[in-house]
């Protein structure tokens, strides 16, 4: 159904850098999430997560997953687009937001803000679009690699607006990854770190799969059947035969 990737960086108490682990959560048709795959490796790495997709496949995941939402790392789109094709793309606003702003001076990253969330929390795609222009319009001339950021991926950072309007605080960000992982990460911490990568890897196994029982489900999951079956959705609302015609 709908799956959030992401690259969480742990310490190793025993070596000298992080390292990353490559998470994949997943939706399932109810619409309870679950922790899908977590694997070390390179976060950039299209081979590290070649290796996790093709896993799912062999693990039983024959149907293209409807939405895949991550951040802007290419080793995991150039994975997907070769392992399930069909499936949609969605960038994270959250680390869109985080990166544009790292690209402007602090004086003014408070109104860049409030001006990306009016792109995103827009009711409409045709109004994102607008405050997607106007953005550009405002801070073009004195930001330009910020706009180039922004202006990067641009169709992938609209993509929600094709599926249900109550799933959209779910699939415009990978939060659902990293609010579960800030929890990991604290009790990781608290432990000082484990002494091994393959110690690490276990705790933080143990811990997600421990707290996956308590994980809400998806708002609006009575809808999830409709998307896997390829009904259309338009700026959240569902789009009716005699809609589609016309």
């Amino acid at each position: 159904m709908y799956i959030w990737a992401d690259g969480i960086y742990f310490n190793v108490r025993l070596g000298d850098d992080r390292i990353c682990f490559l998470v994949i959560l997943g939706a399932l048709p109810n619409g309870k999430k679950e922790l899908v795959a977590i694997h070390n490796g390179y976060r950039e790495s299209k081979l590290s997560w070649s290796e996790i997709l093709e896993n799912l496949k062999h693990r039983g995941l024959q149907s293209s997953p409807e939405l895949a939402i991550g951040d802007g790392a290419l080793g995991f789109w150039s994975a997907l687009e070769e392992v399930f094709p069909k499936t949609k793309q969605q960038r994270c606003w959250v680390h869109k937001t985080a990166n544009i702003l790292d690209k402007m001076p602090k004086s003014v990253q408070v109104n860049a803000k409030k001006a990306i969330h009016e792109i995103y929390m827009a009711p409409t795609k045709e109004d994102g679009l607008a405050a997607f222009e106007a953005f550009l319009k405002t801070y073009r001339d004195k930001y330009p690699k910020a706009c180039a950021c922004l202006e990067k991926d641009k169709a992938q950072l609209f993509t929600f607006y094709n599926f249900p309007a109550i799933h959209w605080q779910h699939i415009r960000t990978t939060n659902p990854i990293e609010s579960i992982f800030a929890t990991i990460r604290h009790r990781t911490r608290q432990t000082k770190g484990c002494g091994s990568v393959t110690a690490t890897l276990t705790m933080v196994f143990k811990l997600a799969t421990t707290a996956e029982k308590k994980w809400r489900k998806l708002k609006g999951s009575e809808l999830i059947p409709k998307v896997i079956k390829g009904v259309v959705f338009k700026d959240g609302e569902e789009v009716l035969e005699k809609e589609k015609v016309a």
